[in-house]
């Protein structure tokens, strides 16, 4: 179950709570209205600047420089 941040409209009170997958609101602990789910930052973090740059995600040749040929030994 994954961890979501509420908001109540009401009273302000702002909380995490560990819920099922699709909850949409909770009831608020302080003054018993409905809290609606917010948006919060991704925890997805590449590190480094211009990490597309030092060729990240790029495919290698697996290959070796004299190919696939056989030697015959």
């Amino acid at each position: 179950m994954p961890v979501y941040e509420f908001a109540c409209n009401e009273c302000g009170e702002q909380l995490e709570m560990l819920v099922k997958l699709g909850t949409k609101t909770v009831k608020c602990p302080v003054c018993g209205k409905n809290m609606l789910k917010q948006m919060s930052i991704s925890n997805f973090h590449l590190p480094g600047h211009f990490w597309y740059k030092d060729g990240y995600g790029l495919r290698t040749n697996t290959k070796s420089k004299k190919g696939d040929k056989n030697n015959g030994t």
